[in-house]
């Protein structure tokens, strides 16, 4: 396990993640970085965990649409979708655990 620093939306984060994770983690999260400050730069909402919702809830509105029978995703099955996320998940999980245990 490596320790990363980042920053979103200003607020610093030490995650953890393994070394070949390493750059997929940190491009999600100057991704997240980017989708949640062009939220709070156009005044739409206030607060970090509305922020947050609203960047997620545009996310999965992107990664569905790629996914309709015209998307990119469209000849993925449901079972490799799962196993995509469930790995995606388990990245952000492992990275978020040591972060809980800091606060």
């Amino acid at each position: 396990m490596i320790h990363l620093d980042v920053s979103i939306m200003g607020q610093p984060y030490r995650l953890a993640c393994k070394e070949d994770e390493e750059r997929a983690l940190r491009e999600a999260a100057s991704f997240l970085d980017k989708k949640m400050t062009a939220i709070r730069d156009a005044n739409r909402v206030k607060g970090n965990d509305r922020i947050a919702v609203m960047a997620a809830l545009g996310m999965a509105a992107e990664f569905l649409s790629a996914r309709s029978p015209q998307g990119p995703l469209s000849d993925m099955s449901v079972l490799d979708m799962q196993d995509k996320m469930a790995a995606m998940n388990k990245v952000l999980d492992s990275a978020l655990t040591p972060q809980e245990i800091l606060f």
